[in-house]
């Protein structure tokens, strides 16, 4: 699991950091806290029009260096080592609280489809919210076991896909993450086990984790209801005459 540990020198460098959410399983794109994207202008793998590069003056593409705020994949490219992923979906397990802000927070988890996606609007889960144990970085972990496919979407075994996750911080900013994924039959063992240490929700008091639905309501408000008073309906006429007779004199 990845722990705050690994990164104890890079966080005293908090100008060089600008990453909040981690990705534990399926592996992520990249560690993104300290990674740069850049890859070469002759690398195949990059379609034209790929989202989220910039173009050097160089001609190479620059991935943005260490901003998990850049769409669609927080400034990482497409990854060379894919994770093989259960062909009727399988487990998201992310470590939420990084930097301080994070108490509470907004989850969607979208799909895309193909090697290099051009669209992530594919739903996996309907957005959720979570409330954290503090608004300063916390060590907790969520998973979800089971995620499913996108409605009306049937891959084969071997297609390649991304999971996008996008954490929305309680200030309004997105942040995003992606990890690449192989299409792998259900119970092949080349798929990374699921188990206690990369798919578990945190129970300590400092680390523990809760979910909120997200959910609109439809409210009909009672029609403005004014009761009828026979004596106003006298006075006003004779109000209004009295000015009248003033604006005379």
């Amino acid at each position: 699991m990845f722990r705050f540990a690994h990164i104890v020198s890079l966080v005293a460098c908090a100008s060089l950091t600008a990453a909040h959410t981690v990705i534990v399983y399926p592996g992520w794109r990249g560690n993104n806290i300290h990674t740069n994207g850049t890859v070469s202008k002759d690398d195949a793998s990059i379609k034209p029009g790929s989202l989220g590069i910039n173009y050097e003056e160089d001609g190479s593409y620059g991935f943005p260096y260490g901003m998990q705020w850049m769409y669609p994949c927080g400034g990482m490219p497409m990854s060379s080592n894919r994770t093989k992923w259960p062909i009727s979906g399988g487990a998201v397990s992310i470590q939420p609280g990084w930097f301080p802000g994070h108490s509470a927070a907004q989850f969607y988890i979208n799909m895309g489809f193909e090697n290099e996606p051009l669209n992530y609007s594919h739903t996996m889960v309907p957005v959720f919210s979570i409330t954290g144990p503090s608004n300063v970085q916390y060590n907790g972990t969520f998973c979800l076991p089971q995620v499913p496919l996108p409605a009306n979407y049937t891959p084969k075994v071997g297609d390649n896909a991304t999971i996008q996750v996008i954490e929305v911080a309680q200030h309004g900013a997105s942040l995003y993450n992606c990890a690449d994924i192989t299409f792998a039959e259900d119970g092949d063992p080349e798929i990374p086990n699921v188990n206690t240490t990369n798919c578990f929700n945190s129970t300590q008091p400092d680390q523990h984790i809760g979910f909120q639905q997200v959910y609109t309501t439809t409210s009909n408000p009672a029609p403005l209801s004014i009761p009828f008073n026979p004596y106003l309906s006298l006075l006003a006429p004779l109000m209004l005459g009295a000015a009248s007779a003033l604006t005379w004199l």
